[in-house]
């Protein structure tokens, strides 16, 4: 009888040391994120938590220099980032990435094949990243401020509504931001030019840069998010900025029934187009957790969920069934074929140019 008595305590003794070792491993499962600011939907981490049981722990950044400084300094802490595919090449170069295990990824057939074939001059093969989300650099503008300051034939369709320093000095009292982006400040002002947007002459970044000092008394500030807010309360009236974000701050406006109307522009001079990737840096202590993550991003109704939230176009083409029509069929979410004939995306530059091109965006935002 003590013998039986001993082993059925022993038995519950290992059962609960099982029950607890199980918990804490549960508890253990966590996901390190890092993604752009204002660029997931409000359910999608709580809702993979509550799938998984994985314990999401969620930064943002709002600049493709922030990020790219904590992945060349290493150890970041992140096990899923989204940098642009455009950065994503250069710091493929660094061996900064693991590459992917497509077997871990069953939800990659979700994917848009032209797409990944237009990714392969940044990823080779596709061999590191995933497409998120993508969109274009344009033009966001309140249309009766605009209309105030410029007259009703203001060209919002043309770069020359914000790069033209007589128009800009117009639209100064009513607020006018740029990105705090310079690859893409400088490749969009090289492209307005005439110029190759992706050049590698220092001369044509002292000209971009003579240029932007003859616009910089009529810039607000430079930021890459709060722009989405003062659009969308009429604090600012003019930005160059992420089509998505834009958008979200139209769509504030609407909700906020403030009276702001607010519209999106890809001039007709041409824009650039960007992808933001997901990929899992080669230090990532998380990494099974990672691939459940990028996988469940690539579920149609999650991605579709995304985009009707933050109005950027998604990498996931069987998204689009479940995507709202108001986003699907807006030509400056999904652009039309001669639009996207006139796209453009930025190229790795050699580390010389960087360094050039740091220099004037330094010059360019003290205005001196």
């Amino acid at each position: 009888m003590f013998n039986q008595r001993k082993k059925w305590l022993s038995g519950v003794v290992a059962g609960t040391l099982m029950a607890i070792s199980a918990g804490s491993l549960a508890a253990d499962k966590t996901l390190h994120v890092y993604n752009w600011s204002d660029y997931i939907a409000p359910n999608t981490v709580a809702d993979f938590e509550k799938q998984t049981g994985i314990k999401v722990v969620y930064d943002v950044f709002d600049s493709n220099e922030v990020l790219e400084g904590k992945m060349m300094a290493g150890s970041t802490g992140y096990d899923v980032v989204v940098p642009s595919s455009s950065f994503l090449a250069r710091q493929l170069q660094s061996g900064v990435f693991l590459p992917l295990d497509r077997s871990k990824l069953p939800n990659y057939k979700n994917l848009d094949p032209d797409l990944m074939k237009k990714l392969e001059q940044h990823d080779p093969g596709n061999k590191y990243a995933i497409p998120y989300l993508w969109a274009t650099t344009g033009i966001g503008y309140n249309v009766e401020k605009v209309k105030a300051a410029l007259g009703k034939d203001a060209p919002v369709n043309s770069w020359d509504l914000v790069l033209k320093p007589e128009n800009l000095e117009k639209l100064k009292s009513c607020g006018v931001s740029f990105l705090d982006a310079p690859e893409e400040i400088f490749a969009t002002v090289l492209n307005y030019m005439g110029k190759d947007p992706n050049s590698s002459d220092a001369k044509d970044y002292t000209a971009a840069t003579d240029l932007l000092l003859k616009l910089r008394p009529s810039i607000r500030y430079f930021h890459s998010s709060q722009y989405i807010n003062d659009l969308a309360n009429g604090n600012t009236c003019v930005a160059i900025g992420w089509a998505g974000d834009i958008l979200q701050a139209k769509n504030r406006a609407v909700e906020a029934k403030n009276g702001v109307d607010i519209a999106y522009s890809i001039p007709k001079e041409g824009a650039l187009a960007f992808f933001d990737m997901l990929a899992i840096p080669k230090d990532a202590k998380n990494v099974d957790e990672a691939y459940q993550f990028i996988n469940y991003l690539m579920e149609p109704k999650v991605m579709a969920q995304i985009s009707n939230k933050v109005f950027y176009a998604s990498g996931v083409k069987a998204s689009l069934p479940f995507v709202d029509p108001a986003i699907r069929d807006n030509p400056g979410i999904y652009p039309t074929p001669e639009t996207m004939a006139k796209l453009f995306t930025l190229k790795v530059q050699e580390p010389k140019l960087d360094r050039v091109r740091t220099r004037a965006w330094t010059k360019v935002k003290s205005g001196k």
